[in-house]
């Protein structure tokens, strides 16, 4: 089988999602070198971080963390545009397992019981053909041995893209579009709510909103990113 594989490789080779370098039998999505130089965080051991305090005085939340630092024309900025628009959903799970190993070791995190990715309107999850978040969720879930549930929360309305919008347009342009299904089973429960990049933090603020109308429910925020202004 690995002379099989070797094989393949030489036809359909295996290269690194950030430099475009062959990856070694041991690595996967991306490379040693690239791994190293990757903008983490570390929000996961400080309860006040940009993240949090993204939605301080907006929202009430357990907490908040990003694992990496998202700037124009950085390694993570080429991950999350791969996952987002060229169907790579292995970089998403890729990324989630690796928060996942993160959170699992938080006091912050350890007592999540449920994660609900942020959710795609129908119409853009048609077209995409996946939720990237859902796929960063799903990559958490599996380390941490905690469901994914993508059905409990979901958009109401369709919206513009969100990429080159001002602060306050990105918050009118989400105010009240999220609900939740089936409130009952959030009731008393701490959730994981999951995006790929915090920016204003107007969409999860918009989610947040909605949660927050069920009863005992406890919010902590995990995304793959935070924006760097």
């Amino acid at each position: 089988m690995s002379l099989l594989d070797d094989f393949i490789s030489l036809i359909f080779p295996n290269i690194c999602a950030c430099c475009g370098n062959s990856l070694w039998k041991h690595e996967e999505i991306i490379c040693t070198h690239c791994d190293f130089h990757l903008p983490r965080t570390d929000f996961h051991l400080e309860p006040d971080n940009q993240a949090s305090r993204t939605f301080w005085g907006r929202v009430n939340i357990e907490g908040a963390t990003a694992g990496y630092y998202f700037n124009k024309g950085n390694r993570i900025q080429k991950l999350i545009h791969l996952l987002k628009y060229n169907g790579r959903k292995d970089i998403g799970i890729f990324l989630g397992e690796k928060q996942g190993v993160l959170l699992k070791s938080s006091p912050l995190f350890n007592t999540v019981e449920v994660i609900i990715p942020v959710p795609l309107h129908k119409r853009k999850l048609m077209k995409r053909g996946y939720n990237q978040s859902e796929q960063f969720a799903i990559g958490i879930g599996k380390i941490m041995n905690i469901p994914v549930n993508p059905y409990l929360l979901y958009r109401q309305k369709f919206t513009e893209t969100q990429t080159k919008k001002s602060r306050f347009s990105r918050w009118q342009n989400v105010s009240d579009m999220f609900a939740v299904n089936d409130p009952v089973q959030l009731q008393g429960r701490h959730i994981l709510l999951v995006d790929d990049v915090i920016t204003t933090g107007a969409t999860l603020e918009s989610c947040i909103h909605a949660l927050s109308a069920v009863p005992g429910i406890k919010i902590s925020i995990a995304a793959i990113a935070v924006a760097l202004y």
